[in-house]
């Protein structure tokens, strides 16, 4: 095997589908004839700041591309971060300001860049050519697609076929997606399996504007902490790169023993044949799960911190978790005296985001205020003072009334 063909079977590794491979393959032969590296484009949207494990696949696949020479288009969505949704649909589409956008934008470069490498990385915002657009340029552009190709998306075809409403702006969407291809000039296009609609429109508006239609290369969903659903911050099933390195350990770990092997294929990178190996000596008994775990739950955690954290965070896990001992290090939160309800002091504390999210951990018997199980979400406490209050298998917070100390 040539290097162009390792360098394909490279790419196409891990993937879902390559609409299509024979082209992915006349571009890399004809770049490395070139000399020209390829434009590999990846859209992100800005209504959030962070971004999880989820994430890290198709920018795996991107670093991929640039250690063969290739060079990654990341795409910023700020034109369309600042419409939001309006049709109400969407709570991931807040409309934002443009401060919002900024700040959103810069704290996902920074993380993206602990896997990328920004030496062969573009960044542009898509409304540098939105942006200048007269409601001519818009309509001009909406005459490119027709209503019965909106419609053959499988959701929107769902939702048309169940007498439920699909705004205009949704349509617009899939096209905005679309015409950014054209306006960098995409190879190649990355998207999880849920954006092949949208990576195809990218190629017939291509073709139409006279350029080579871009390869549409699909990746696999990550499945999130619940082993069943794609990880989503929405779900509460996600391991976010920017998680404290305890935090993240703790998550690793209780991922199953069945799925730890995708977070080993997807965001490790590791050799299918090493993989096979490793699960024949689990299957076998010559290694314990848990181990194997482990070297998961380090190997992530020193990635997006360091190896001393990773490692402090292993012990920290192993005295907590094992022998059921309380962390040495939690947060603190200051109560007045008094009767407070538990929903209240679960997310006044900061251990979870939202009452409701509360409510579900209350009623599923997963908070304990010093070791006493609180299965009541309307109950109203008096913690004392130094009391501890623990949220779920990793959550911790000890109880300051009035700030006095111990």
């Amino acid at each position: 095997m040539d290097e162009c063909g390792r360098q394909l079977e490279t790419l196409k590794a891990r993937s879902v589908d390559c609409v299509t491979a024979g082209e992915l393959e006349r571009k890399v032969r004809r770049a490395a004839a070139e000399k020209r590296p390829l434009r590999i484009k990846y859209g992100a949207d800005p209504s959030a700041p962070d971004i999880h494990l989820g994430h890290v696949v198709g920018l795996n696949k991107l670093r991929e591309f640039q250690e063969f020479g290739h060079t990654v288009v990341f795409i910023i969505g700020d034109f369309t971060g600042m419409i939001g949704d309006p049709s109400g649909r969407s709570a991931t589409r807040p409309a934002l300001t443009r401060e919002q956008v900024n700040a959103n934008a810069k704290s996902y470069q920074q993380q993206v860049f602990k896997v990328l490498d920004p030496e062969r990385t573009e960044v542009r915002f898509n409304s540098e050519w939105f942006g200048p657009m007269t409601f001519d340029d818009v309509v001009r552009l909406s005459a490119k697609v027709t209503v019965a190709q909106m419609l053959s998306r499988d959701d929107f075809a769902k939702r048309y076929s169940g007498n439920q409403p699909i705004s205009l702006v949704e349509f617009l969407y899939p096209l905005i997606q679309a015409w950014d291809s054209v306006m960098v000039r995409a190879d190649v296009e990355l998207g999880g399996t849920d954006q092949i609609f949208n990576l195809l429109l990218g190629r017939e508006l291509q073709k139409e504007e006279g350029q080579e239609p871009q390869v549409a290369l699909t990746l696999p969903l990550l499945e999130g902490l619940d082993g069943v659903q794609k990880m989503s911050k929405s779900l509460g099933n996600y391991v976010g790169v920017t998680d404290a390195p305890a935090e993240m350990f703790g998550k690793l770990m209780s991922v199953s023993d069945e799925l730890m092997w995708r977070y080993f294929s997807l965001i490790l990178r590791r050799p299918e044949d090493e993989l096979k190996k490793t699960r024949a000596d689990v299957g076998e008994g010559r290694v314990h799960p848990r181990a194997v775990k482990d070297s998961l739950a380090r190997e992530i955690t020193a990635w997006f911190h360091s190896p001393e954290a990773a490692e402090t965070a292993a012990q920290e896990f192993s005295r907590v978790f094992s022998r059921g001992d309380v962390p040495d290090d939690m947060p603190e939160h200051v109560l007045d005296a008094g009767a407070v309800g538990i929903l209240d002091l679960i997310t006044a504390a900061g251990l979870l985001p939202s009452k409701s999210e509360a409510r579900r951990v209350v009623k599923q018997g997963g908070v304990r205020l010093n070791g006493e199980r609180i299965d009541d979400p309307h109950a109203r406490l008096e913690p004392e003072d130094g009391a501890v209050l623990k949220v779920g298998k990793r959550k911790f917070c000890r109880i300051r009334v009035g700030g006095v100390d111990e």
